[in-house]
């Protein structure tokens, strides 16, 4: 079988592969949580299910939601051009990211519901995601394609325009405006892109292995 890694990163062109690979990395992260919490349920399958949310994790039905390029909105692929110059290069970002990195994130929420039982759309619940999405990528030796998502990230952040009010910090912003947050793709990407920078960039983030037993509270 091929490495389910090597396309990841890319914007898929046929529905299958794109659900085969996912798949694939999803029973593998399964796995990696199992090594470390043995008697958890956790348990998250992957799904292609296109929506203006783009890629999410549903609790009800326990399962990452993958969004198709192809079946895209203009409005989402209006975002993703501007976002990255061109129509060619925001193609390459939403497969970066959205057909990338994401996937390990979305299955960290999943292990927030799972272990805890949380659900809750917050400014630390969305950097833990991003914390487990890093790391377990970094387990498995993607740091090439991490270097790819940081360049587009430092190139988005230093054309998004700051949304948050003099006098709050950007965990404060999100906190209060969720709602208004998560529905801006501008304002979210500004959270998101933020949040990757500062995670790829902190030399005492825990390995993936750790985050999980800090979580959990088993160390």
């Amino acid at each position: 079988m091929e490495n389910p890694y090597s396309n990841w990163f890319q914007t898929y062109s046929s529905q299958d592969d794109l659900l085969l690979d996912g798949k694939a990395i999803t029973t593998q992260f399964v796995k990696d949580f199992h090594a470390i919490l043995p008697n958890s349920s956790f348990g998250v399958s992957v799904r292609l299910n296109t929506t203006p949310a783009l890629v999410f994790f549903d609790p009800t039905t326990k399962t990452v939601n993958l969004p198709f390029w192809n079946q895209l909105g203009p409005d989402s692929i209006g975002f993703f051009q501007k976002m990255a110059g061109s129509a060619e290069e925001g193609k390459k970002l939403f497969g970066s990211f959205f057909n990338g990195f994401y996937l390990p994130h979305e299955l960290g929420h999943g292990v927030q519901f799972f272990v805890k039982g949380d659900t809750l759309g917050s400014y630390a619940n969305e950097y833990f995601a991003n914390q487990i999405g890093m790391q377990w990528w970094r387990k498995h030796g993607q740091q090439n394609n991490l270097s790819l998502c940081y360049k587009f990230a430092k190139h988005i952040m230093s054309i998004l325009p700051d949304p948050v009010p003099k006098g709050e910090t950007v965990k404060e912003y999100f906190n209060k405006n969720y709602d208004k947050v998560s529905s801006d793709p501008y304002i979210y990407g500004f959270l998101q892109f933020g949040q990757f920078i500062e995670i790829h960039d902190d030399r005492s983030l825990p390995d993936f292995d750790s985050l999980l037993k800090n979580y959990a509270g088993i160390n």
